[in-house]
C-alpha cells in the first residue's frame, strides 16, 4: 500500500510539514506514534478512504517532513501545528485517530477547538504524566542518543521490543527488521529533533485534569501486549473520559495498526460509521 503520490507538503511556522491527503468524504486528522511515519496508518487509509478523507501529517523529524520549529517546545505547539494544517486546507470540522503522542496532542488540540472535532479515537496512548520510572529510564536513552549523534545498536534492541506484541520477532519478523533499519539510520541531523520531541512527550503535562472537557465521542483502544502504555492507563482514561468507549485488541503491542489491522479496522469503521 503505497500512498507516496498522494504526499504534500505545507509550510508551517516557517517549516515543511510534510502529510497524505486521500480520499474523499468527512475528514480524519490522523496521528502517528514517536520514530514510526506515516505508515503506521497504511491498512487503515486503505480501509477507510473509500469514505473518508484521510490526512495524515508527518511528526517533525520523522518521514519526509523538515526539523522541529523554533516554536514547538511543547505537545500543545504541536497541536497548533496541526490545526495550523487544517487551517491551510480550509478543512473546519474533523475527527482526530492518534496514536501513542499522536493521541497526545490529539487531545491537546480538542481542548483548543472543541467545536471543530467530531469524535476521538486515542490507541495504545496515555494523556496522564508519564510514570516516574518510565520517564527517568527514557531520559537516560535520550542522554545515550545525544551524546552518539545516533541510536546505537545496543539501544535500538532495547527500543524495538517496547513498540511490537509478545512474539512479534517470529510473527512479523519483517515489521521489527525494517523498524530496526530505521532507527539505525536516522540521520545524525535528526537526532536532536528526536531528542526534543522526545523530552516533549515524557516531560507532557497532565492532561488528565482537563478530561472532563472531552466531551465528544471518545474510542480508546489498548494492545493487551503493549509494554509501552499499560492496559491500566487504557483504564484510567476509560474512567475519567466520561462516555468513552474501551476496546482491548488481542495480541497487539504498541503498533497495534499494524500488528492487528483488521480489528482495528473494523472498530474504527463502526464508531465513526457510528458518529458521522
Amino acid at each position: 500500500m503505497d500512498f507516496s503520490s498522494h504526499r504534500q507538503q505545507l509550510i508551517i511556522a516557517d517549516r515543511k510539514l510534510s502529510y497524505l491527503d486521500v480520499g474523499t468524504g468527512p475528514v480524519l486528522l490522523f496521528g502517528h506514534s514517536y520514530l514510526w511515519n506515516s505508515a503506521i496508518w497504511a491498512p487503515q487509509i486503505a480501509a477507510l478512504s473509500a469514505h473518508y478523507r484521510c490526512i495524515v501529517p508527518e511528526l517533525w523529524g520523522h518521514g519526509q517532513s523538515d526539523l522541529l520549529p523554533d516554536n514547538g517546545k511543547t505537545l500543545l505547539d504541536i497541536a497548533d501545528h496541526m490545526l495550523a494544517l487544517m487551517d491551510g486546507l480550509d478543512i473546519t470540522q474533523f475527527s482526530v485517530i492518534g496514536l501513542s503522542v499522536g493521541a497526545m496532542w490529539g487531545a491537546e488540540l480538542v481542548l483548543k477547538a472543541p467545536a471543530r472535532v467530531k469524535t476521538l479515537v486515542m490507541l495504545d496512548s496515555f494523556i496522564g504524566f508519564e510514570p516516574e520510572v518510565t520517564r527517568a529510564k527514557y531520559d537516560g536513552m535520550l542522554d545515550m542518543i545525544t551524546a552518539a549523534k545516533t541510536i546505537p545498536a545496543p539501544l535500538i534492541s532495547a527500543i524495538s521490543p517496547l513498540f511490537f506484541a509478545n512474539n512479534a520477532a517470529n510473527n512479523t519478523p519483517e515489521l521489527v527488521a525494517d523498524f530496526e533499519h530505521s532507527l539505525a539510520t536516522i540521520s545524525a541531523e535528526k537526532i536532536p529533533t528526536i531528542v526534543k520531541l522526545g523530552r516533549m512527550i515524557f516531560g507532557r503535562r497532565d492532561t488528565m485534569e482537563y478530561a472532563e472537557q472531552l466531551t465528544l465521542p471518545c474510542l480508546i483502544m489498548a494492545g493487551v501486549e503493549d509494554k509501552a502504555r499499560s492496559v491500566l492507563e487504557s483504564y484510567l482514561m476509560s474512567d475519567a473520559i466520561d462516555g468513552s468507549q474501551l476496546v482491548h485488541i488481542p495480541a497487539a503491542g504498541h503498533i497495534s495498526t499494524l500488528e492487528q489491522a483488521e480489528f482495528i479496522n473494523q472498530h474504527l469503521a463502526d464508531f465513526l460509521a457510528k458518529h458521522h
